[in-house]
C-alpha cells in the first residue's frame, strides 16, 4: 500500500487537516500541529482532539499514514544551553501532541552546529535530545528528515543520520525522513532510473531501510550538490519524473507516508493522480 498525500494546512484547528487532504484525494497527509513558527502554543482541545481522529477515522487516514512536523525554531543539536533547553522542551510539547492525536511519528529537522560545536558535537546533542524526549513521551518515534546541508544545518549526509540513530538508544522509536529535494541538494542523484536506485540503495547499506518512515517527494529548483533547499513541482526542477518513477515502483516505499512538499498546492490533486500513475505503470 502506498500512503500518498501533502503537507496541507490545519488552519482554524488540526481537525480540518484530514478533511482538507481528502479533497485532494490523498489517503496521507502531513500538518503542523501548532503554529510552526511561534515556541508556545495553547494546548490542544479535548474536542478538537475528538474531532481529529474521528475525521481520520470517518475519511479512511490510519495513523501510520500521518506525518506531523515540528516547529522550525526547534533546534535540537543546540550549542547554548538556553536554546537548547528550549528546543528540548518545545519537542517534548509537540511529541505529547502527537500523542494526544493518536499519531505514532514526528518529523522534524535534525540542528545546526551554528560554528560554534563541532559536527560530532551537534550529532550527538540531537541523539541525546531524541533520548530525553524520548524517556519523557511514550510510543511516538521521532522521524529525522535529511538536510540539504544549508548553513550549518546536519543531517544532509546519509553518515550523518546513521551516526545520530546510532546513539539513540531505542532503535525502535527512531526513524527517517528522506525529502528528494534535500537528498539532491546534498549531493545524491536522483535524476534518472539508475541514479535514483543508486542513492536509495546507498542509504539501504548506509541507514537501513527499516528505519525510513516517511518520504518528502519534491522536485530541486536548485542543482545537484548546490546545498540550497528549495523545493519545485514534480517534474519542473532539476530533478525530473524518474526518480519518483523508481520510489512508487518499489516495495521499500509501501506502507510510510509519501508527503507533497512542492511549491504550487493548487497542483497536489494533480500531482497526487500523477504518482498513482506511476504505481501502476509498468517499470
Amino acid at each position: 500500500m502506498k500512503y500518498i498525500g501533502a503537507h496541507v494546512s490545519a488552519a482554524g484547528g488540526v481537525d480540518k487537516a484530514p478533511v482538507n487532504a481528502a479533497e485532494l484525494g490523498a489517503n496521507a497527509f502531513a500538518l503542523f500541529t501548532k503554529n510552526q513558527r511561534q515556541w508556545v502554543a495553547k494546548p490542544l482541545e479535548s474536542s478538537t482532539v475528538s474531532a481529529f481522529k474521528a475525521n481520520c477515522q470517518r475519511l479512511g487516514f490510519v495513523p501510520e499514514a500521518i506525518l506531523p512536523h515540528d516547529s522550525y525554531l526547534i533546534n535540537l543539536g543546540a550549542p547554548e544551553e538556553e536554546k537548547l533547553i528550549k528546543s528540548r522542551d518545545a519537542f517534548i510539547d509537540e511529541m505529547q501532541r502527537c500523542e494526544q492525536l493518536g499519531l505514532p511519528l514526528l518529523n522534524f529537522h535534525p540542528g545546526s552546529h551554528l560554528k560554534k560545536i563541532s559536527e560530532a558535537s551537534c550529532l550527538s546533542l540531537i541523539a541525546e535530545s531524541i533520548n530525553l524526549a524520548h524517556q519523557a513521551v511514550p510510543n511516538v518515534v521521532a522521524v529525522i528528515e535529511n538536510t540539504a546541508g544549508q548553513g550549518t544545518n546536519l543531517g544532509w549526509s546519509f553518515e550523518q543520520l546513521a551516526s545520530i540513530i546510532e546513539q539513540v538508544e531505542d532503535k525502535q522509536r527512531v526513524g527517517v525522513c528522506i525529502d528528494t529535494c534535500h537528498a539532491f541538494a546534498a549531493g545524491y542523484d536522483l535524476r534518472t532510473h539508475s541514479a535514483a536506485e543508486s542513492t536509495f540503495n546507498a542509504f539501504g547499506d548506509i541507514v537501513g531501510f527499516e528505519f525510513l518512515r516517511g518520504m518528502h517527494l519534491n522536485d530541486a529548483k536548485t542543482p545537484l550538490g548546490s546545498r540550497v533547499d528549495r523545493h519545485q513541482a514534480l517534474g519542473e526542477g532539476e530533478i525530473g519524473l524518474a526518480c519518483f518513477e523508481v520510489l512508487m515502483q518499489d516495495a521499500r516505499f509501501d506502507g510510510i507516508p509519501l508527503i507533497l512538499e512542492t511549491i504550487k498546492p493548487e497542483r497536489w490533486a494533480e500531482e497526487i493522480r500523477l504518482l498513482r500513475q506511476f504505481q501502476v505503470a509498468t517499470a
